[in-house]
């Protein structure tokens, strides 16, 4: 008779999804809109694009640092000036007329923002019971997939009938609902790892987590086709001639709806590795469909296949990887997991569109899916190499 399962969903999980939520609603109806700003203050288009590109490299430059800081503080206490600092932002690029002064607030920006995605994250990880963290990972990863959904068309509504500044109040005052949630949290009890890590002392420093780090440069060369895809698949199907041109994102965002949280459970009950392994595989073989498209048929079955791995690829990682973590690193781990994923999506995103105008998008989406097919192997080395991996020498 199998033992029974844990319990997932409490009250508790559900403010996080909440909380995951509004975070994400507030920056992605920032982030579509503010190049528009940039451009009617008078900046290139050039400048407009390095609004998300600085968002990105201060969020992953600093993530591992901020991760850390928040192990040694405190989660809750991270979140709540996370807040602060980030409402001040938004009050800033409201009221400033310089892109200079938009740009560097963007930075400041970008690292209080990465400080606030690990913090959350050690925190909800520390609510999900271990037998199911793929699974509830997968979940609560589904609050911000939704969030992304709906705050570009909310943003343009809102700044087609208000303007800048309206969009500013908004995202200012879903700072301010982030901070109410964040004040009502506890810390969660930190349990021990039921494979633990051989121990050592508590921090006295900001520490980095190399090893997380390093075997997550998996998900740097994985995400670099997911930045390429997220900036230019829209173009790419007009390049070609397929209607609408949202399709590939769309058929993206309903796969990994459909796929995740039942991808996350089988993880948890086969194995995360085995089922990691495939979904790396997965994302290979459909950003190598990419340069092939020349209908909407292939670009769709881009998109499905892209979309089952990439979707189920990032929880069940975090929930391998957290095997070996303890609680009191958890946000240093997230933040090194973090400055790997942005950095991907913003060389991505940023190289991608190098390559398109030189050489066309074939060969740059060729390029992206030569640097996923890479992450399988480079994760299969990167994991057996790990001291904590060789001394469990365990087969999930």
């Amino acid at each position: 008779m199998t033992a029974a399962r844990s319990r997932l969903f409490s009250p508790h999980f559900f403010v996080m999804c909440g909380f995951t939520f509004t975070v994400f609603l507030s920056a992605f109806q920032l982030l579509p809109t503010a190049p528009f700003r940039i451009l009617d203050l008078g900046g290139s288009t050039s400048a407009s694009g390095l609004f998300l590109g600085f968002l990105t490299y201060a969020s992953a430059g600093s993530a591992p640092f901020t991760g850390a800081i928040a192990d040694r503080i405190g989660r809750r206490r991270t979140l709540l000036i996370a807040s602060g600092v980030i409402l001040l932002c938004a009050i800033g690029y409201a009221i400033t007329t310089s892109v200079a002064v938009m740009l560097a607030l963007v930075l400041v920006h970008g690292v209080f923002w990465s400080g606030l995605l690990s913090a959350s994250a050690a925190h909800l990880t520390s609510l999900v019971p271990e037998d199911r963290r793929a699974e509830g990972i997968g979940y609560w990863g589904l609050s911000s997939v939704a969030a992304i959904a709906v705050a570009p068309p909310i943003a343009f509504w809102i700044m087609g009938h208000g303007g800048w500044r309206w969009i500013c109040i908004s995202c200012g005052c879903l700072t301010v609902v982030m901070g109410a949630i964040a004040w009502t949290l506890r810390e969660a009890a930190q349990a021990a790892p039921p494979h633990p890590a051989p121990q050592h002392p508590a921090p006295r420093t900001f520490t980095i987590e190399w090893r997380v780090l390093i075997v997550s440069i998996t998900l740097f060369l994985y995400t670099f086709g997911y930045g390429a895809v997220t900036s230019f698949s829209a173009m790419y199907a007009d390049a070609i001639g397929v209607t609408p041109k949202s399709l590939y994102l769309t058929l993206l965002a309903i796969v990994i709806l459909m796929t995740r949280p039942l991808a996350g459970a089988l993880a948890d009950r086969r194995g995360h590795r085995r089922v990691l392994v495939p979904c790396l595989a997965m994302i290979a073989v459909g950003l190598a469909l990419l340069p092939l498209a020349a209908s909407r048929t292939l670009l769709a079955a881009s998109a499905a296949v892209f979309g089952a791995g990439f979707g189920t690829a990032y929880p069940v990682f975090v929930a391998y990887m957290m095997r070996d973590v303890s609680a009191a690193r958890r946000g240093a781990a997230f933040g090194a997991i973090l400055a790997a994923f942005d950095t991907g999506i913003g060389t991505g995103s940023t190289m991608v569109g190098w390559l398109i105008e030189r050489f066309g998008f074939p060969a740059a989406f060729g390029v992206a899916a030569a640097l996923s097919a890479l992450s399988l192997p480079y994760f299969l080395i990167a994991d057996r190499r790990s001291p904590e991996r060789l001394a469990l020498q365990s087969p999930d």
